[in-house]
């Protein structure tokens, strides 16, 4: 029988964090929910779509920042809405501007419009040279696991395979090349993208992910608050299932009680 998996603390670019649901700041009604949801999942690290949210850009717009305020959340920009490695790199030196020299991003660069699936090749390009620029990167990538350990052995702080694609809401539709992420990682590795409701991120968890990151299965929820809650709860749950090892898979069913010692 094999160990038991190792409880380790979720630990970031240095940094160690209790909570493993990151969400996003994008799609809800207004600023308020945006505060409510995010309480709600007890999220400590918030991304933040820097060409889309108002970070102090513009100072006659509502920031983002005082209901999310930053000695409270880590806030991680990301270059959504990026095609190519320079549009990226720009969208993260920006980012650091406006964040005061904080070096924590996540890295997207999209391939289209329709899927927007990555553009790997584009975003290793990226990658390479925000490292090399001191940045912490967490990057946003495909399924493939030769792809996550190049991300990882480059120096990437994270990486972030997605499930299924951005805001379909699919769930895990690709759990045998997550597992094998998960087994080859020698970083943090948290899906990002695909998770429709509270089992889809408990699956996550039970693979053995460090985390979850998502915003469409909350934000556009019938109720973005509750679902935040549920989610919060789907993670702690399915890390519990992780950690205790589940019973084997078995065609048929055995009894829960021995035969030894009873009496016919």
């Amino acid at each position: 029988m094999s160990a038991l998996p190792e409880d380790k603390p979720l630990v970031i670019a240095g940094r160690e964090y209790q909570s493993r649901l990151l969400t996003g700041t994008g799609k809800y009604a207004d600023l308020e929910q945006t505060r409510l949801a995010t309480e709600a999942a007890g999220a400590e690290i918030v991304t933040v779509a820097i060409r889309r949210s108002n970070i102090g850009q513009d100072p006659n717009e509502p920031n983002l920042l005082d209901v999310l305020p930053p000695d409270r959340y880590t806030i991680l920009p990301n270059t959504a809405g990026c095609f190519s490695a320079d549009d990226a790199v720009r969208t993260c030196r920006l980012a650091r501007e406006l964040l005061d020299g904080k070096k924590l991003v996540k890295l997207e660069v999209l391939g289209d419009q329709k899927t927007l699936f990555p553009d790997i090749t584009q975003t290793l390009a990226a990658a390479e040279t925000l490292v090399a620029e001191g940045f912490d990167v967490m990057v946003y990538t495909n399924d493939d696991p030769i792809i996550a350990r190049r991300f990882a052995e480059m120096g990437c702080v994270a990486v972030m395979p997605l499930a299924a694609p951005i805001g379909s809401g699919l769930g895990i539709q690709n759990r045998w090349n997550i597992l094998t992420i998960v087994e080859e990682a020698t970083v943090p590795i948290l899906v990002d993208a695909g998770v429709g409701t509270a089992s889809d991120a408990a699956i996550a968890m039970e693979l053995g992910c460090d985390g979850v990151l998502m915003n469409t299965a909350i934000a556009s929820a019938r109720n973005p608050v509750r679902m935040a809650r549920a989610m919060r709860l789907a993670i702690e749950a399915g890390r519990e299932a992780y950690l205790s090892g589940r019973i084997p898979r078995k065609r048929f069913a055995s009894a829960s009680s021995p035969l030894d010692g009873m009496f016919f």
